[in-house]
């Protein structure tokens, strides 16, 4: 099966240009220029008028399953992530069963064989006590090692430090890390506690899970990394302090490497008295000012992609105190619109945008095959229209049913997500296909 999509304004490689893509079943033949002949095709999409991109790679998700499957799981995830243009995923460790053994990966990867709409892997979780399991993962099957060195929803915190030296001392591939001194967390939680009780503002969430409380983290695990030359990635950073410990060296000169969250570059500290829970997050969005250095810092290439940490809850655990409501919020389907929004208000260019999400995490990752609009590439494709759009309860597909984002008015709609050749969503439904592949990592 051959289809054509053509006339589309292809943005790819920091490139703007009119042209065609021929698909051939998985992969993509060929790209064609404006003024191109294009061969005959069994299937014609007619894109004059959208932008043709490649998927969004977002390495950080938290889709629930198993054990967690009243707030989300994969199938559901899986699709409010097509909708979105979202096409691969990371999905992090704490399930339950936590995913700290090699026979809770594979009985994960079993599910996303059957359930997900998208393409897929997983990350190893690290523990204080499971070096043992970690030194088996397959760097070509699995994306990372994930390593909380920060409380976080799971309770997978590694706080022992000869565990935490020998994660950075063995671990077979990249490890992922979650930063924040706990320390530091709980000496600031009990103050306000004292003088709030369980009704602390949420507007005290950056105070409370620090600057500090991420710089120091932050710094011990890039100084470990250094130490023992590993493959460093820190997950989501949220203050302008970090970035200090970052080069803006090209993506294949680093061992270690950063990512920035869609909500960190959206939201700052007075939000909260608007969106109060719904925008609590581990670590928490902070002020304007660490939200616009990590704008800058993407731009310049101190911070290398984007990604969501989409991490649903229930709307009735969200509307709890602060004390009782738990951190996270859904994100995969708003990510791609909500970056093309900071690119039309100034932030970036679509360009970037485009560079960031999808080809930064394929290098970064070193992923086979994916991420770029390239011959002999999985046809891996977003169809994206200039529409203005509302978010609300009737187009949400989280499980969950809510977002951080509703009633933003974005300027710009997934029209069409192909996955390895196959359309899984296309203009506001989804349908579902058996196309979704596990990822591989050329390492």
């Amino acid at each position: 099966m051959r289809t054509l999509i053509k006339n589309a304004l292809i943005i790819n490689e920091m490139q703007k240009f009119t042209g065609s893509v021929m698909v051939n079943d998985k992969l993509i033949e060929a790209i064609y220029r404006e003024n191109d002949i294009l061969p005959e095709a069994d299937k014609i999409i007619d894109a004059k008028g959208l932008w043709l991109i490649p998927g969004v790679i977002d390495d950080q998700v938290h889709f629930r399953e198993p054990g967690l499957t009243h707030k989300a799981d994969i199938q559901s995830e899986s699709r409010a992530a097509a909708a979105g243009g979202v096409t691969s995923y990371m999905e992090m460790p704490n399930t339950i069963p936590q995913t700290i053994t090699q026979q809770a990966l594979d009985k994960k990867f079993e599910i996303a064989a059957e359930k997900s709409l998208i393409n897929y892997s997983f990350y190893m979780g690290a523990t204080n006590d499971n070096i043992d399991e970690l030194v088996k993962t397959d760097p070509k099957k699995i994306c990372g090692i994930k390593m909380f060195m920060g409380s976080s929803t799971g309770n997978m915190l590694v706080n022992d430090n000869e565990a935490i030296e020998n994660v950075f001392k063995h671990a077979p591939l990249l490890v992922a890390t979650h930063c924040e001194e706990d320390s530091v967390i709980e000496a600031n939680f009990k103050h306000y506690k004292k003088v709030f009780g369980e009704n602390i503002p949420f507007n005290y969430h950056p105070d409370i899970r620090s600057e500090e409380a991420c710089y120091r983290s932050s710094s011990k695990a890039v100084e470990l990394a250094s130490k023992h030359n590993s493959r460093l990635h820190i997950l989501h950073l949220s203050t302008q302090k970090e970035l200090s410990l970052f080069t803006n060296y090209p993506l294949s000169e680093k061992r270690i490497t950063a990512e920035a969250c869609v909500h960190h570059l959206w939201f700052n500290r007075e939000d909260y008295n608007e969106k109060g829970s719904r925008i609590k997050w581990n670590p928490a969005v902070k002020e304007e000012s660490d939200r616009i250095a990590l704008i800058e810092a993407l731009n310049c290439g101190v911070v290398d992609i984007v990604a969501t940490d989409h991490a649903p809850h229930t709307i009735e655990d969200k509307n709890n105190t602060y004390t009782k409501a738990p951190s996270g919020g859904p994100l995969v389907q708003h990510s791609l619109p909500a970056m093309m929004e900071l690119a039309n208000k100034g932030y970036f260019t679509a360009e970037k945008v485009i560079d960031l999400m999808c080809h930064k995490p394929a290098e970064l990752f070193q992923i086979q095959k994916r991420g770029y609009i390239r011959k002999g590439y999985y046809a891996d494709l977003v169809l994206l229209k200039p529409e203005k759009w509302e978010v609300n309860k009737s187009n949400i597909l989280y499980k969950c049913r809510w977002s951080p984002f509703e009633g933003e008015i974005f300027n710009y709609k997934v029209i069409q997500t192909i996955i390895n050749g196959k359309t899984v969503f296309h203009n506001n439904k989804i349908t579902p296909q058996q196309t979704a592949m596990p990822l591989v990592f050329n390492r």
